[in-house]
């Protein structure tokens, strides 16, 4: 029989007449997390003392001495191999900001088990109570023995380049920072199968991006590596340029490398006569500043919920529009790249993910799409099968191509 449900909200339970709840005990959100989305499960059984003499002692003794006198065998005789951390402090959560360690939980047990349902990949959450980058980099370092690879998640910039630079610096294994390259490995493999679609390569095209956080900058740098013609990209206070006195170090450096037409001012002055649109800041674009692009350009209006171009705007005058959203055709959702890299790094023990096995992982993520390429169809569904296997070959195979596999 279900166990009955009690309205928290009635006064025996606030003692206060009037006194809202924040939880809906009734909304169908809550009734899933309840209890949490994880759990451990065993792989071997413990049935009796002789199941349970090998999975502990004395028999797990064997096992210890071998990986102290051989380390590597780590990967071998326990799930190091196959683990990866998901680690945040809490400070860039969704789109709710700084709500800090208990409060992304939600989120990190999201993203374990999309690892493990789309990559294969089991992850651990670890929610740090700090937001000093030395304190993170420091715990996550001592914690790296126990895992093949860490994901950094929702942790706000600046900080996060700087926090992923000093792991990629202390350790052996894969360090990534999702919100950056998850989202532009999806992004160039969009835009990649957009310009097929066109007829035009990346460096005929010339982009602009509306962001200058993490995913912002990452999407820069990897569509100018990938070959994309030119980018602009803007913050508040209007276009990144090396005119601007009030850069931070990461938008100096960002200066330099953009911007090659030497644009300034506003959002709406970049996009007049552009290709591209990136959207990953929020907002609104004003409807003219869109008609103002070039003819068959493309729209990537990426914010949740509320995209800052809505399709039916887009559509006027885009040959192709994507959105970071389910309901609309063309979602850029990273969980089309984080399980198969990781998947794919973790097969190879690679030491680190490079800029080559990214770009593998975006070529393989567009080949997916392959002769069902149309302006509804640049990207393929998170849910199509072929995805993540096709992703862990081409970033496996692109380690060991770059020599960073040690299997």
């Amino acid at each position: 029989m279900a166990a009955e449900i009690v309205n928290p909200r009635s006064d025996a339970n606030t003692g206060n007449e009037g006194d809202a709840d924040p939880v809906d005990f009734f909304d169908p959100a809550f009734a899933l997390h309840r209890g949490g989305k994880m759990a451990v499960q065993a792989t071997v059984p413990v049935r009796d003392k002789d199941d349970l003499s090998l999975a502990y002692t004395p028999g797990v003794a064997k096992v210890c001495s071998a990986i102290a006198e051989q380390p590597e065998l780590v990967h071998d005789y326990t799930w190091k191999s196959s683990v990866v951390a998901v680690v945040t402090d809490g400070t860039a959560v969704l789109g709710l900001g700084d709500i800090g360690p208990e409060a992304s939980l939600p989120v990190m047990e999201g993203k374990a088990i999309l690892f493990k349902q789309f990559g294969g990949v089991d992850a651990v959450p670890i929610a740090l109570a700090t937001t000093d980058v030395d304190e993170i980099v420091d715990t996550v370092v001592r914690l790296a023995p126990s895992f093949g690879g860490v994901n950094l998640e929702d942790i706000a910039a600046p900080r996060c380049f700087e926090i992923e630079r000093k792991l990629q610096e202390r350790l052996d294994i894969p360090v990534f920072h999702d919100d950056q390259h998850g989202t532009a490995v999806v992004t160039l493999a969009a835009l990649k199968n957009a310009a097929r679609l066109s007829g035009r390569s990346l460096g005929e095209l010339r982009g602009v991006i509306s962001g200058a956080g993490a995913a912002g900058v990452a999407i820069a740098k990897f569509l100018l590596e990938a070959g994309l013609g030119d980018v602009a990209v803007t913050d508040r206070k209007g276009i990144v340029s090396r005119d601007r006195e009030d850069l931070t170090p990461v938008k100096r450096e960002l200066a330099e490398i953009t911007n090659k037409a030497g644009l300034s001012g506003s959002l709406e002055d970049a996009l007049a006569g552009a290709d591209v649109y990136i959207g990953v800041s929020g907002g609104t674009v004003p409807e003219p500043a869109v008609a103002s692009m070039a003819p068959g350009a493309f729209v990537f209006a990426m914010a949740n919920p509320n995209p800052e171009v809505h399709p039916d705007i887009a559509h006027k005058y885009a040959a192709v529009v994507a959105t970071g959203r389910s309901d609309f055709p063309n979602q850029i959702n990273n969980v089309l790249a984080f399980p198969g890299i990781f998947a794919g790094a973790l097969q190879v023990r690679a030491s680190r993910i490079t800029e080559t096995m990214k770009i593998a992982a975006a070529e393989a993520l567009a080949a997916v799409v392959g002769d069902e390429l149309s302006a509804e169809y640049v990207i393929p569904s998170p849910f199509d099968e072929r995805v993540a296997p096709a992703v862990t070959a081409a970033v496996a195979a692109a380690a060991r191509a770059e020599g960073v596999a040690r299997r």
